[in-house]
């Protein structure tokens, strides 16, 4: 199978929204998930493109770039996985194998593009203080531009001259190679959660963990099923546990008695 000029453009445009999109509409095309599923149908693979993505976005849990940190761009190799996944045929081991270096390494070109938006941030202080409202849009669209060019180029670029290396290395690659990237695409998924569990108050609702260990290990719920059965709990607890009661006060007849006695020294007093 050959990559058309067709599927060629199309992902390439999609990993150029992939790299705005968080900017604009935050259609979540930015996670490997989704950016997975939209190379998998323009590759006619939606079932790898889903679970390249699915894989991929499992190591992400919990991380964002909180602070404006750079995190993996994960997205465009959930993008140049499934397609080399698809072109070569290997099957999901080989595409995750190959996704993984690639999100590692954009990051680098994640860091290049925000250095690059300092220059329309010069541009955009100079029409502040000439109150130019028009000008500080114009720059704020433009300054996008490296973030989508910092996704679309090395994804155009590796799509068009990685397709003749990528057949040598599936052709000569051994079979211990093969096999770790099998071994590290079921592993990878597990650095993700413990990631996400590191985080979370796992101490505090340690019985939930619980529930949901016994459901996916001894009575074999599907994902789903549990998804629902967690949301059902967590608004149990929310409407039942973690609501505070209302305080009712209840006087006793010895309490009443104390305060008339109270009130009539007052009175007497007077």
């Amino acid at each position: 199978m050959e990559l058309s000029v067709v599927q060629l453009i199309l992902l390439v445009l999609l990993s150029y929204i992939t790299g705005i999109d968080p900017l604009f509409a935050m259609l979540q095309t930015n996670k490997p998930i989704i950016a997975g599923m939209f190379a998998g149908l323009i590759m006619g693979d939606l079932q790898t493109g889903l679970l390249v993505g699915a894989t991929l976005q499992l190591m992400v849990l919990g991380v964002g770039t909180y602070g404006g940190a750079s995190i993996p761009d994960f997205a465009s190799g959930a993008i140049i996985g499934t397609v080399f996944g698809v072109l070569s045929g290997k099957g999901l081991e080989f595409a995750i194998g190959l996704s993984v270096p690639v999100g590692l390494m954009l990051v680098q070109l994640d860091v290049l593009a925000r250095f690059v938006t300092v220059f329309f941030l010069h541009r955009i202080e100079k029409h502040v203080e000439a109150d130019n409202i028009k000008a500080i849009n114009r720059e704020a669209i433009l300054s996008t531009i490296p973030f989508g060019l910092s996704r679309a180029l090395p994804v155009g670029l590796a799509l068009i001259f990685g397709d003749s290396l990528v057949k040598t290395i599936v052709d000569f690659a051994p079979d211990w190679l093969m096999g770790g990237l099998k071994i590290a695409g079921g592993v990878l998924p597990v650095v993700g959660i413990a990631i996400l569990l590191r985080y979370l108050p796992v101490k505090k609702f340690f019985p939930f963990l619980l529930v949901g260990f016994f459901t996916a290990a001894y009575i074999n719920v599907p994902m789903m099923g549990a998804a629902i059965l967690g949301a059902a709990m967590a608004l149990i607890y929310y409407k039942v546990i973690s609501v505070p009661k209302p305080q009712h006060v209840v006087t006793t007849g010895s309490q009443m008695a104390e305060n008339e006695f109270e009130v009539g020294d007052d009175e007497d007093e007077l």
